[in-house]
């Protein structure tokens, strides 16, 4: 049966130098370009199944430091304030429809509903437009890249999927001891495509069925 077509991202990024291409933990980075940074490890592409312990991802992270151009910053609770501020106003410029997000002290993630943009374009917006308002809060300053540029992108077809992904979301900050996030750009999921009222003959649907 062929796959029911994508209907939502689950998009994910990092604060600066907190998840470099050579991360123990695996990356999605082709290559590692710095050589400063290509010397703190080997290059894996995609996440490890056999993950680091804590202490040897502490141990990669602190010889970062020395290597990093800029220091590598948290999300706060006031970077955290503004920059969810941000991400309501571009998702409401640009249409799109966030069914969850978690902004954790070192990065992010965010489900929206597919749209004429591509992940990719909606990750460049998020980072492009919460950045500058980080910076213009003097929260960064002006020189400092706020956000690891791009980020990983996860396609979801089905809306077991979805709600699956949102539940996860929604319980990042509670797995670091972080209060629940509520955000007044997210929107309730109502199962879109197969929400109430939905056409049993949309593309989607007969897609589902295996017409």
């Amino acid at each position: 049966m062929a796959r029911p077509l994508v209907i939502a991202y689950h998009l994910i990024w990092s604060a600066y130098g907190w998840w470099l291409p050579n991360d123990p933990r695996g990356s999605t980075s082709p290559e590692v370009a710095d050589e400063g940074i290509a010397q703190l490890g080997p290059h894996h592409y995609g996440r490890r199944r056999d993950l680091p312990t804590f202490d040897a991802l502490e141990r990669f992270q602190a010889a970062a430091e020395d290597v990093l151009k800029f220091k590598r910053l948290p999300i706060g609770e006031a970077e955290t304030r503004i920059a969810g501020q941000a991400f309501g106003e571009t998702i409401r410029l640009r249409r799109y429809t966030c069914y969850a997000c978690a902004i954790m002290p070192d990065h992010v993630h965010i489900l929206m509903r597919k749209h004429r943009d591509k992940a990719e374009e909606m990750i460049e917006a998020l980072q492009s437009d919460s950045g500058r308002r980080l910076r213009g809060a003097g929260l960064r300053p002006a020189d400092h890249p706020v956000w690891t540029e791009g980020g990983w992108k996860g396609f979801l077809d089905h809306p077991d999927e979805v709600r699956g992904k949102i539940a996860y979301i929604e319980g990042n900050p509670a797995k670091h001891h972080l209060p629940r996030q509520v955000w007044p750009f997210v929107i309730p999921y109502d199962g879109w495509p197969l929400h109430p009222g939905h056409n049993p003959n949309s593309p989607y649907a007969r897609r589902l069925r295996g017409d």
